[in-house]
């Protein structure tokens, strides 16, 4: 379900006689309820209210592709870019504790690649790298959280 989707359920909900409107899909819930006035029962608004649903399986993972690239301040280099956080977050290093990193230190990168994952309510958001170059500097530690446009690598461009 799409923004879309959800106005036009709220439009729905407006104008016609529907108390509350209540749909589940899958992985999610929405319940759209009018607000009553103090006075005589009308309507003065509609209440949209997203129910996040806790799914047994793994969350789904998203690629990011708009983490933010900076020149990096007070490096030597005006070659060396910042790759910031699109989203507040917990930052992880791996897609797993026990499976091997996505970047380490002194490794080539490229368009593309996966860099780290933002978890941010439940979903798990894919970073990629948007420049080539090479891992100068990781500035988070695995698991710690981030705000949004914070620096997560330093990267030298090739």
């Amino acid at each position: 379900m799409n923004l879309t989707d959800i106005k036009r359920l709220v439009k729905l909900v407006e104008t016609s006689d529907i108390e509350e409107l209540h749909i589940q899909e899958k992985g999610f819930q929405i319940r759209i309820t009018k607000r009553k006035g103090v006075s005589g029962g009308q309507t003065t608004g509609v209440v949209p209210s997203v129910i996040p649903q806790v799914v047994s399986s793994a969350p789904p993972e998203t690629k990011i592709k708009g983490a933010k690239v900076e020149p990096a301040e007070g490096e030597k280099s005006d070659n060396v870019v910042e790759i910031c956080s699109p989203m507040v977050g917990t930052f992880y290093r791996a897609p797993a504790p026990d499976t091997k990193l996505y970047v380490e230190v002194g490794e080539e990168i490229h368009p593309g690649q996966i860099l780290c994952i933002v978890e941010a309510m439940k979903l798990m958001n894919e970073i990629e790298a948007e420049i080539s170059g090479k891992i100068v500097k990781i500035l988070v530690e695995n698991a710690q959280p981030v705000e949004y446009n914070q620096p997560l690598f330093l990267v030298e461009k090739t």
